[in-house]
């Protein structure tokens, strides 16, 4: 769907509440996709939510809240896509209800997206069967032991396999979720409802989920003020060198902390940062492939069309097609 363009209907999503379902989940949900933005001065709302459940009334994770009043599952129907929250008694199956509502929103070709354990009622309708997966990491023992056909990933944020998406543990659901977002719409708008959520506009999905933390010799140094530095630098030659430089430390050094605190390397973080430029500049107009490559630090056309098809799966001129200038109407951030 183009961004900004008032020849589409904003893109549906249901969410199905299940009894048991934890509460973060859904907010996180509701939050993503279901606020008003106007200050991204569009014409009007990128999404649409739909909450659903299999009964009349709910009761949620240890009762904190019971859902009633909403549409049932046949709210799944017109959804274009589908968001399965998790719940902590995953030995327990899931309403048969609920699994075929899985199922028939999966084979009209919409896109189901599962949030922490939410992936045991994907795995149990049969969808993740042969497709690789992730779930949060302390039940990754029991899925695998219930699911031996789903090829698990437990040491990552999310997956998208296309059609179905996994996230792991609660707060990787906002990654899956402003992942959605920038496929839906583009970096700049992911970049702003990121903002408004005041939380990081892009971790990849192959970063770790749950990073051990043993207690360092001496004080670990935050990397928020060399990360800053950097991203003011991206079309600089940068290396990791240059990093390690800045930050006073030798490279094995700067690669633990990154590995400490991010979860990937410096080099992947490096890279991210300026793919995610690249997208911006030509969201923001520029048509020169040899200049998005310069400003963003990629380097070369060849090396940027490369890196944005393997981040977007669209090569520049695609991208430029779905999300730049002339896909609709200005997007003041």
């Amino acid at each position: 769907m183009p961004q900004g363009s008032s020849q589409h209907r904003p893109h549906k999503v249901a969410v199905i509440v299940d009894e048991g379902t934890n509460p973060f989940e859904v907010g996180v949900a509701t939050e993503l996709f279901g606020l008003p933005r106007p200050e991204l001065g569009l014409p009007g709302p990128l999404y649409e939510v739909a909450l659903c459940t299999p009964t009349p009334e709910v009761r949620m994770n240890h009762g904190f809240f019971t859902l009633s009043g909403v549409p049932g599952l046949e709210a799944v129907d017109d959804a274009d896509t589908l968001v399965v929250p998790g719940r902590p008694d995953n030995v327990v199956p899931r309403d048969e209800d609920v699994l075929e509502a899985i199922r028939r929103t999966h084979a009209r070709g919409a896109r189901v997206m599962s949030l922490c354990t939410g992936s045991f009622a994907l795995a149990e309708a049969g969808l993740l069967d042969g497709l690789r997966a992730t779930t949060h990491w302390m039940w990754a023992g029991l899925f695998r032991e219930l699911h031996p056909k789903v090829r698990l990933e437990a040491d990552v944020l999310f997956i998208d396999e296309g059609g179905v998406l996994t996230a792991a543990g609660s707060a990787a659901a906002l990654d899956l979720g402003l992942h959605v977002v920038r496929r839906d719409h583009g970096a700049e708008i992911a970049n702003a409802v990121s903002r408004r959520l005041v939380f990081a506009a892009h971790r990849d999905g192959g970063q770790r989920q749950f990073v051990e933390r043993p207690l360092p010799d001496v004080r670990e140094e935050s990397l928020g003020p060399l990360l800053a530095w950097a991203q003011e630098r991206l079309g600089e030659p940068l290396t990791v060198g240059d990093l390690a430089i800045r930050a006073a430390v030798s490279p094995a050094t700067l690669h633990r902390r990154f590995r400490v605190q991010l979860g990937t390397t410096p080099l992947a973080w490096l890279t991210g940062e300026r793919v995610a430029l690249a997208c911006r500049l030509i969201e923001r107009g520029e048509e020169r492939l040899d200049v998005v490559a310069a400003r963003s630090g990629l380097g070369t056309a060849a090396n940027l069309r490369a890196r944005v098809r393997r981040e977007t799966g669209l090569s520049p001129s695609a991208y430029r097609r779905r999300f730049g200038p002339a896909a609709g109407e200005a997007v003041r951030v």
